[in-house]
């Protein structure tokens, strides 16, 4: 987990609004266009959520993509780990070993064990790990919903369902899912 991206941020408000869509799926073309994104970009991300087993996707006019596990079965640190790789937070240079003071032999006293630096960024980021696995989509989802007027769900429920009609609705709708939308180069 080495830097934590805007593709992270990105991922889970998209996966925020997969589980606000009622089951429903939805195209990675409309996810993107729904936040404001690049589809290509948001294809990207959906394909290491897909790999990781966090969603699922589906073909056709209806197709798209949906939560693959229940919303309180998906961790920030599930989603991190996805879309980031399970990267250390620091990797350490062992730099304590080459003081110019210890003209290129350093002493067992400056080298042996964990470098001090190191073992700190380890604590953080064991805490960090257990802080991003703690916290679920649920509750994410929950905490939206508190601060959304109530008949937000509905509203994005119902944008779904349009996006959805319009496609049915054209002769020769492409199939939505993101690897069949011509987003990836």
């Amino acid at each position: 987990m080495a830097h934590i991206t805007a593709s992270v941020e990105y991922g889970i408000h998209s996966l925020l609004w997969l589980a606000t869509a009622g089951g429903a799926p939805v195209s990675c073309r409309d996810l993107a266009q729904l936040q404001g994104l690049s589809p290509s970009f948001l294809a990207k991300i959906f394909a290491k959520l897909e790999k990781a087993g966090i969603v699922g996707a589906t073909e056709g006019v209806r197709g798209g993509y949906r939560l693959a596990r229940e919303p309180k079965d998906i961790s920030f640190l599930d989603v991190v780990d996805a879309i980031e790789g399970a990267k250390p937070l620091f990797n350490c240079e062992e730099i304590r070993g080459r003081c110019a003071l210890f003209d290129g032999n350093a002493p067992a006293w400056a080298t042996d064990g964990v470098c001090s630096v190191h073992a700190v960024m380890l604590r953080a980021e064991k805490a960090m790990r257990s802080e991003l696995a703690r916290q679920s989509l649920v509750e994410l989802v929950q905490a939206v919903n508190r601060k959304a007027p109530s008949d937000f769900p509905g509203a994005v429920q119902a944008w779904v369902g349009e996006r959805i009609d319009g496609r049915i609705k054209k002769p020769g709708a492409a199939p939505v899912s993101c690897a069949t939308e011509g987003d990836i180069p």
